[in-house]
Order: structure tokens, then C-alpha cells, then sequence
């Protein structure tokens, strides 16, 4: 089957700049999307075409379904990929396109509808002899049965909204006493970040690995893995750095990681590219937590080990063709480092939206960097705070550090404070160069601090 003579972004920033580059090489035209006060936004430059979907304000203009469809429609574009974030995870967008007779570049709706609701994925993952954390089979729907549940599994327990992600609407509780606060700030904040309020309830498990693992499934349901990412390092369960391969596990758990991965893919019917993330304790036992059903912001790291252009994948799939690599001939080869640049106050990690009025790239051997930023360009407040991804790769993780300190002391910015300070800062402390660090390493290293 042919690919796409044409697509429409429906995002933004890095990534849309990301997907054009793979579009670019495979011979498709490309339609950027942007909002009226992103008309000169490189991604909008760097495309064929571009149109205005609405005000500055997301919901008017990169969350507005309607106006999509309408722009594809203007421009004849045949497919639509959502990048990541926005409208990327939202069932009704992709059934709409498919509506429109547009076809969606990622899962089907029902693989959406299922990654959404964290509480159904774990349950089949259950009743698939995959691992996962003891706790509620579901959304629990009686909250006098919470208190019970938790007593049963015991404190800590960590509160999970069923519609979450990002770590919003999640609270842990340590003690019995702290439930009730916990619960109704959790609902809470989930209500207003998903419309969903719904909370289900698992054991908190200390001192935890963050390791998720890339898969691609082609319309033919032949499914593959592309090894794992470790994204430990995290603030308020936001993921801040990643690496491929991860340090901290054996030979034996890396196989266990993946079959568990390609059996979960298997298990839902998945079809394109997404991501299984599982929790590893201090004795290598594994639990899902979770599928992303989108191209991840880390996904770069796996890339530069493996070879494979994970974009050029999802539209060679999305498009009816198979998979352009056999999992036999998949070999992670060397080491990987992403830091995410986000336009933060390096300490509080305020938002620092501004005008770029210097701009130096870090570059040479094993550096990438996806941005969308240049002399000039305005980091606007109405949108997320990542401004670049820096990207180093070594023949091991000590050349990839080093690569990563390198690029980090290259990189300038000026007119917007960065998170670069703290990248540096963690490329340097004794416990991330030994492999020695879990998800709670950030909170642990600023207390003692």
C-alpha cells in the first residue's frame, strides 16, 4: 500500500517539527496547524502549508476537534498525526477522524479508551498473567469501601485517578488519618484536569524504577519491542530525565520487561506504536502501571539505540504497511540520554514564559536536540514549558554522561530562565553517575539539600 501524499499535524512546538522532519523524508507534504499567536512558530515556517485553528487558548485552538477536521478537509490532507500531548490520547478525536473518513496516525479509539482508564488496563493485564500492583480491581465506585481496601493492603497506598496521567489526581497516603484529605483533593484535581473523578487505590511501593518499554504493532498484528527506556528521574511524578538502556536492571528482568510488554500489546488487540510502563521494586519484581497510547517525549533515546525512526513507524503502520523491522534484527547498541529543556525556573521550577534573545546549540559527535526555539522566537505562557529535548548517545552510559555534560556547558539561552542549571547539577551528583537512584531521588536529594 502507498504512504500518505499529505498530513496534517495537530500540534505544535518540538514535536510538530519532529513529525515534519519524518514526513520530509518519506515524501510527504506536511500541514502545520497553529493558533493566532504562533503564525512566525518555526513549526508553522518549516511546513508546506499551515493554517489558523483559533485563538491563543488550547481549547480554542489545538484541543478544537471541529476546526481540526475542517483545516484537514480544507487542505486535502489525508491523515492526521497528533504528536503527543493535546488531542493525541483523546478517543472521540480519533473516531472523529475516522468519521471524516481521515486516518488517525496512532491506536485504534478502543486502545485509547483502554490506556485512559488505568484501572480496566490493569484488570486485563491481571486476568493476562501480567504482573501488576496489589491493589483495587477497578475504579471503586463506594468510598466507604476505600478505607477498608487500604487497611487491607496496607499503608503507604497511593491514590490514582482512573482518567490520569501526568501525575495529576494522584496523592500518597501514609497514615489512616491522612485518607479523607487525600481523597477529596484527589477527586478534585482530577475532575478538573479529565472530567473524571473516579479514583482507584494500590499499595505505594518505596524506592521504585520507572521502566517502560517501546512497542510497535502493525496492522497485521505482528508485535515488536524496541528495549527499554528508564525514567526514574522525576519531579511530582513528571519524568525530567530518561536513558536507554536502563542501568539498574539485569539481562534476565530486560527479557522478562519485554515479553511482558509485547504480551500486554497482544492482549489489548494494539495496533501502531505505544508504550508500556511498568514499576520495578528493590528486588527487580515487576508491576504494570500503565500504556501510553501515543508517541512518547522520550522516544528519542530509543531511536539513537536501536536505529529505528519510531515517527517514520507509526505512519508506515497507520498507512496498512508492515513493520519495517523484524524483532530478530532489533539490537540496542550503546547508551542514550535525554534531558528535557523546559523554559523553568531551574530551582523552583516556576514557568518562565519570555522572548529567546540568544540562542547557541550544543552540537558535535552523539549530541541531537528537537526544539522549535531560534533568536526571536516567544515562549508563550499559554502552552507547556518544554522548549528543547537534548539527546547525547556513547558507545556506553559514562561517554553518554559525558557527551551530556558537554552539550549541557554548549547550550546557551538568553531572555528565559531554563532547567539546564539542574541538568548539570544531576549529571554530576555521585549517586545518578552510579546508577543509584529511584523515582523518589529528586525529593530525597533536595531534603538533604
Amino acid at each position: 500500500m502507498p504512504l500518505f501524499k499529505k498530513i496534517l499535524i495537530a500540534n505544535r512546538g518540538e514535536i510538530a517539527i519532529r513529525v515534519e522532519r519524518a514526513c520530509k523524508e518519506l515524501g510527504i507534504k506536511t500541514v502545520a496547524v497553529y493558533s493566532d499567536v504562533e503564525k512566525d512558530a518555526m513549526h508553522v515556517r518549516l511546513a508546506d502549508e499551515s493554517i489558523c485553528i483559533g485563538p491563543a487558548r488550547a481549547a480554542d485552538s489545538y484541543l478544537n476537534i471541529p476546526s481540526i477536521l475542517s483545516a484537514a478537509e480544507i487542505t486535502d490532507s489525508e491523515a492526521i498525526h497528533p504528536g503527543y500531548g493535546f488531542l493525541s490520547e483523546n478517543p472521540q478525536f480519533a473516531e472523529a477522524c475516522k468519521k471524516s473518513k481521515i486516518t488517525f496516525i496512532g491506536p485504534t479509539p478502543e486502545n485509547i479508551r483502554m490506556g485512559g482508564n488505568k484501572s480496566r488496563a490493569k484488570q486485563i493485564m491481571k486476568k493476562n498473567g501480567i504482573p501488576v500492583v496489589p491493589g483495587s480491581d477497578g475504579a471503586i465506585t463506594d468510598k466507604n469501601l476505600i478505607g477498608k481496601l487500604c487497611s487491607k493492603i496496607g499503608y503507604p497506598v497511593i491514590l490514582k485517578a482512573s482518567a490520569g496521567g501526568g501525575g495529576r489526581g494522584m496523592r500518597i497516603v501514609h497514615t489512616e488519618p491522612q485518607l479523607e484529605a487525600a481523597l477529596s483533593s484527589a477527586e478534585a484535581e482530577a475532575m478538573a484536569a479529565f472530567g473524571n473523578a473516579e479514583m482507584y487505590v494500590e499499595k505505594y511501593i518505596t524506592r521504585t524504577r520507572h521502566v517502560e518499554v517501546q512497542i510497535a504493532v502493525d496492522s497485521d498484528g505482528t508485535a515488536i519491542h524496541l528495549g527499554e527506556r528508564d525514567c526514574s528521574v522525576q519531579r511530582r511524578h513528571q519524568k525530567l530525565i530518561e536513558e536507554s538502556p536502563s542501568v539498574a536492571i539485569t539481562e534476565k528482568t530486560r527479557e522478562k520487561l519485554a515479553k511482558f510488554a509485547v504480551k500486554a500489546a497482544e492482549s489489548l488487540k494494539y495496533k501502531n506504536v505505544g508504550t508500556i510502563e511498568f514499576i520495578l521494586d528493590n528486588d527487580d519484581n515487576i508491576y504494570f502501571m500503565e500504556i501510553n497510547t501515543r508517541v512518547q517525549v522520550e522516544h528519542p533515546v530509543t531511536e539513537l539505540v536501536t536505529g529505528v525512526d519510531i515517527v517514520k513507524e507509526q505512519i508506515r503502520i497507520a498507512s496498512g504497511l508492515p513493520l519495517s523491522i523484524k524483532q530478530k534484527n532489533v539490537k540496542l547498541k550503546g547508551h542514550s540520554i535525554e534531558c528535557r529543556i523546559n523554559a523553568e525556573d531551574p530551582y523552583t521550577f516556576a514557568p518562565s514564559p519570555g522572548t529567546i534573545t540568544f540562542l547557541y546549540l550544543p552540537g558535535g559527535p552523539g549530541v541531537r536536540v528537537d526544539t522549535f526555539i531560534h533568536a526571536g522566537a516567544a515562549v508563550l505562557p499559554y502552552y507547556d514549558s518544554l522548549i528543547a529535548k537534548l539527546i547525547t548517545y556513547g558507545c556506553n552510559r559514562k561517554e553518554a554522561i559525558e557527551r551530556m555534560r558537554r552539550a549541557l556547558d554548549e547550550f546557551q539561552i538568553g531572555g528565559v530562565k531554563t532547567t539546564i542549571p539542574f541538568h548539570k547539577s544531576v549529571m554530576s551528583n555521585p549517586d545518578f553517575l552510579a546508577g543509584k537512584f529511584d523515582t523518589g531521588y529528586l525529593e530525597r536529594a533536595n531534603a538533604a539539600s
